[in-house]
């Protein structure tokens, strides 16, 4: 019985005028253009050479220390270091772009950021790796 009720309900729905006016779409041909003329007329931007990181004001003395370390070793274009442990200096994130990443796998990566830290990162509850190459 529900199922006739609703039945009949969607038919009265359907079938009644809609208050909304439909514009018809007029289709135009266009010319289409061959894959050579397409990347042809493409505009290809590039960035220029970036310049060295510099560490922002707001860096504590651990934070400015770990960034010194990682941009002496990686020459990276983006540095980011943040103490996320509440400011007691036990875990930090680092977020990593560096042309030194190129072609080697995120564990490779991470394990070269390891090396770079040593015995820093020994006395670290815990870190937050991001790494890529650009």
């Amino acid at each position: 019985m529900a199922c006739r009720m609703a039945s009949r309900a969607f038919l009265q729905i359907s079938r009644a005028p809609s208050r909304f006016i439909n514009p018809t779409r007029t289709r135009t041909a266009f010319a289409t253009q061959t894959s050579f003329q397409h990347i042809a007329n493409q505009r290809h931007y590039s960035t220029p050479a970036s310049s060295p990181v510099e560490a922002p004001e707001y860096l504590d003395a651990n934070e400015a220390k770990i960034f010194a370390t990682i941009k002496e070793a990686l020459q990276p274009t983006k540095l980011e270091v943040q103490d996320v442990s509440g400011g007691c200096g036990s875990m930090y994130a680092l977020d990593i772009v560096s042309e030194q990443f190129a072609g080697l796998s995120v564990i490779k990566q991470h394990r070269m950021v390891n090396k770079i830290l040593g015995d820093e990162i020994k006395k670290w509850h815990g870190v937050q790796l991001k790494t890529k190459a650009p």
